[in-house]
């Protein structure tokens, strides 16, 4: 399917300068199109932002920062920026155009990479962004989407839309940029951003490139943003067997939880990725990992030296300096001239040589007449009517010879209500005098209200939110003594609320009444066990023991705690006691008190004072309960007797 058919930038020309003949991506800030300038009759890459953020001066901000930043990065591994404007609601950058395709599309056609291929990608991007942190900037939003390969091997890093001088970064709070699986722990916590972020999420697509898959995966962002703060990114190896460690150690390296453990910056990061490289064998760098998807099922050839993109399925971008003007022939019959007059005998008849040279210049003249009417002359173009309002779009109709025919209308996110989102045939098509053109005109975004799902089963309120054309969102559970265990208490937002098509809406779901766990700690395991399963609570007793001031075979932990809050029906878990571990009692006979104190503690004792009453003012211990030597619990009382 043509995605850019009901495009209405498609065939307008942005500016007076920039042809846009088809969409490229379409992202949550901005459209990519390819264009022509015109005026220089070259190729490129038009970003448009999308024209309802056009009024938010944050965002326009933002786009002429991606200008003015990139602007000043001449390297060959960044996509540059040529040009920046407005025109009407659109505000647009025109840069570079890199005919090829992205990293994701490598990874989702080929699944995991060759190390080779891995780090032939890797260190165009570091270099990319190491002139950025060099000149000051810091890119936030690395991802296999802006990692652009071209048709001729070459790696650049694209949409600085993020972009931040390293000198003005600051607590961000309230707003997390980027995209989750990619995105520092600092970034998530606090908002803060500088080099050491895009250090991080250059060592995520290293992993992502080793093993086809991203580090940490969950069932909603909230999940992934929760493991990069918690969990360490874990080696490639671990799903790549035999995978070289240092590659392990490369991606530990750049992926440090700690920002302070990181290469400061993207070009630390390829020096040491260099050594990396230098430091493996051949066999280590073409090692095939099981992820990769095998080259028959794709239909392409094995490159094992070259970067990706010769070994991938790639449309070409369409020719630039096309003769337009071929295209518009359609020769729809032949008309043949008439045959010769028969000769004149010599010295006959009247001398006709002025007449027939005005009869022959009349007859070509109709013959060209009857080509040209065949051909273009009953014929017309449909006018540029996407964007337009119906009154516009009848009226450039009208001055075309055309009528405008059925009128049907539709949603649009993207178009503005009561305009033209396509038309049927499209702009430019040639079509006959007078015949009609289809429309289809905006109804603006489609809402829908938020139905009421309260007392609903978690499944069937997600199945009540897809058939009101909206989506599930994230899930927390709370107790509620008024609603049953996984039912929905509420939504955000609330019931009646209206939101777009799509929106995603958030569930609050009952885990029941709250039930106070009881403390069965130094019990016997059936006596807790009586004791919880009377309290509404499953019993689980876990396979290992530890020691504790508990006697062998009685509760030594429980989780969860005494006094925590669990629901009906949730497991304790019971850890028995090997009973108390026995240590060698220190002998503080005759030290000081305070030291010997000291020594007990430090042996694991608590320490008690028996000071009598000729004790009141000493300070020298004369005796202890347990003697120097002997064995006793960890963690029980030492008595010393002071004199």
């Amino acid at each position: 399917m043509d995605t850019t058919l009901q495009d209405p930038l498609v065939g307008q020309v942005l500016d007076g300068r920039y042809r846009v003949d088809a969409r490229i991506a379409v992202g949550g800030m901005a459209t990519v199109y390819r264009a022509l300038d015109t005026r220089l009759d070259r190729v490129l890459a038009l970003k448009v932002m999308h024209p309802t953020l056009a009024a938010d001066v944050t965002f326009v901000e933002r786009f002429i920062r991606e200008a003015k930043s990139v602007a000043r990065l001449a390297h060959p591994n960044v996509v540059q920026v040529f040009d920046q404007g407005t025109d009407g609601s659109y505000v647009y950058l025109a840069m570079e155009y890199v005919a090829g395709c992205t990293l994701r599309d490598v990874l989702r056609e080929r699944g995991a990479l060759q190390p080779r291929a891995a780090l032939d990608i890797l260190e165009p991007v570091l270099a990319a962004l190491g002139a950025a942190h060099r000149a000051g900037f810091v890119h936030r939003d690395m991802k296999p989407e802006n990692v652009l390969i071209g048709d001729d091997g070459r790696v650049k890093v694209a949409d600085f839309g993020l972009v931040r001088s390293v000198d003005t970064v600051t607590n961000t709070t309230g707003t997390v940029l980027g995209t989750v699986s990619y995105l520092a722990p600092e970034q998530i916590e606090h908002g803060i951003a500088d080099p050491r972020v895009d250090v991080y999420a250059c060592g995520v697509v290293l992993y992502e490139m080793l093993t086809g898959e991203r580090p940490h995966n969950g069932d909603s962002p909230a999940t992934v943003l929760y493991k990069h703060i918690h969990e360490d990114v874990p080696p490639p190896s671990a799903a790549v067997p035999g995978l070289a460690y240092p590659l392990d150690e490369l991606v530990a390296v750049a992926t440090a939880r700690n920002p302070g453990q990181r290469p400061q910056d993207a070009v630390a990061l390829l020096a040491h990725t260099r050594d990396v490289r230098a430091g493996l064998g051949v066999e280590q760098l073409d090692a095939m990992p099981p992820q990769a998807l095998a080259a028959e099922h794709r239909n392409i050839s094995e490159d094992r030296t070259s970067v990706i993109p010769r070994a991938l399925n790639v449309q070409s971008p369409l020719p630039v300096n096309e003769d337009e003007s071929r295209q518009e022939l359609h020769h729809t019959s032949v008309l043949e001239t008439p045959p010769p007059l028969p000769p004149r005998r010599r010295g006959t008849g009247v001398r006709r040589g002025p007449l027939a040279l005005v009869v022959a210049v009349l007859l070509l003249l109709g013959v060209g007449a009857g080509v040209w009417y065949i051909n273009s002359g009953q014929f017309t173009k449909v006018p540029p009517v996407l964007a337009k309002t119906q009154a516009e779009a009848r009226e450039q109709l009208d001055d075309a010879g055309l009528d405008l025919g059925t009128v049907k209308h539709a949603y649009s996110d993207t178009v503005k209500r009561g305009t033209v989102i396509s038309s049927d045939p499209e702009p430019g098509t040639r079509i006959r005098d007078n015949a009609s053109v289809t429309l289809t005109i905006s109804d603006g975004p489609e809402t829908v209200r938020v139905p009421d799902l309260e007392g609903r089963s978690l499944a069937a309120a997600r199945a009540q939110l897809k058939k009101a054309a909206l989506e599930p969102g994230m899930v927390t559970r709370q107790f509620s003594d008024d609603v049953d265990k996984g039912s929905v208490i509420s939504t955000d937002p609330e019931a009646g609320t209206k939101r777009h098509a799509g929106s995603a809406i958030a569930l609050l779901v009952s885990k029941g009444s709250p039930v106070d766990v009881p403390d069965v700690t130094g019990e016997d395991p059936e006596d807790a066990r009586a004791d919880l399963e009377d309290a509404g609570l499953a019993v689980k007793i876990a396979p290992g023991r530890v020691n504790s001031e508990f006697d062998k075979g009685q509760v030594a932990t429980q989780s969860p705690k005494a006094d925590s809050q669990a629901a009906e029906g949730d497991t304790v878990t019971l850890t028995l006691s090997k009973g108390p571990e026995m240590i060698e009692v220190p002998d503080v006979t005759g030290d000081n008190v305070d030291d010997a104190k000291r020594t007990l503690e430090d042996a694991g004792f608590k320490v008690d004072e028996d000071r009598g009453l000729l004790g009141l003012f000493g300070d020298t211990v004369k005796g202890q309960s347990v003697k120097g030597g002997e064995q006793a619990p960890k963690g029980s009382t030492i008595t010393i007797k002071i004199r």
